[in-house]
């Protein structure tokens, strides 16, 4: 019996490991679920062009190839070229910005980062709530700063998109989880009682001035946007899940002909 305890001890203690791994934490806020769109061609092409048109001026796709790109998002290699491609690469050429690593490590203190496996390596929660939570910080060099990623080195790419949003005095959290509410009137108790002061200076942004798009639509273009580098981090993760389901198929039908198998092969054996 202690022998059983201590492998199945062995056996889940990775597993709870490996878990607690994959939790990405958003700072000092909450993660905003989100699932990567990965069976919507539409929102997965919406996403490259987001991608080309707001991120690879800096950053660059190094592990793609446009051609790979084009074939999987069922777009066609002429239009590829000429909405998605703005060098004079061919659509067999990974996609690589212009700018050398060395060159942009002077000009903005560090080199952005290749973004192929990002979504592997921060996870697409973390991703879609990084992008919705720049607010204006004028003490920063970018003029903003983000409540995911404090003091990011980083200007908000799609502010012409979502208008600049401004910190507003939020809810306060309790132990519990819960928020704090005055106990006659229940309304949530976002200043002190005593000075006046916000207990929570940046619990909510507020845009002022919207952008071109709404918050409904800015929302969608960030998760399509989120969706495609999850794509871009595994373009074959649609494949591995259906062959996946094959692989435990033929188990399962392996194993009752074992089954049966095995109750013939003894039958006689007493």
């Amino acid at each position: 019996m202690k022998k059983i305890l201590i492998l199945l001890t062995l056996g889940i203690l990775p597993l709870l490991a490996f878990a607690n791994e994959g939790e990405k934490s958003c700072g000092s806020i909450e993660c905003d679920k989100f699932e990567p769109a990965l069976h919507d061609k539409a929102s997965l092409q919406r996403g490259a062009k987001n991608f080309v048109n707001y991120c690879m001026g800096c950053h660059s796709m190094e592990y793609m190839r446009y051609e790979r790109m084009a074939d999987d998002l069922d777009i066609p290699h002429e239009m590829a070229q000429q909405n998605l491609n703005f060098s004079e690469s061919n659509i067999g050429d990974l996609m690589k910005i212009a700018a050398p690593a060395k060159e942009q490590k002077k000009w903005f203190g560090a080199a952005p980062p290749d973004l192929t496996l990002v979504a592997r390596a921060r996870g697409v929660e973390w991703l879609y709530t990084y992008l919705r939570n720049f607010y204006q910080d004028d003490k920063r060099p970018y003029g903003v700063n983000n409540r995911v990623f404090k003091d990011v080195g980083m200007p908000h790419v799609m502010l012409e998109l979502q208008g600049m949003p401004k910190c507003a005095p939020g809810p306060v959290y309790a132990e519990n989880g819960g928020i704090k509410r005055d106990p006659l009137t229940r309304e949530e108790i976002l200043v002190d009682a005593k000075t006046g002061a916000a207990l929570n200076p940046c619990g909510r942004l507020v845009v002022e001035k919207a952008g071109k798009m709404k918050p409904a639509e800015f929302d969608q273009a960030v998760g399509d946007l989120v969706s495609f580098l999850a794509y871009a981090g595994e373009p074959a993760a649609l494949k591995r899940q259906r062959m996946g389901i094959y692989a435990l198929f033929f188990v399962s039908l392996f194993f009752i002909f074992a089954w049966l198998l095995n109750r013939e092969y003894w039958k006689d054996v007493h």
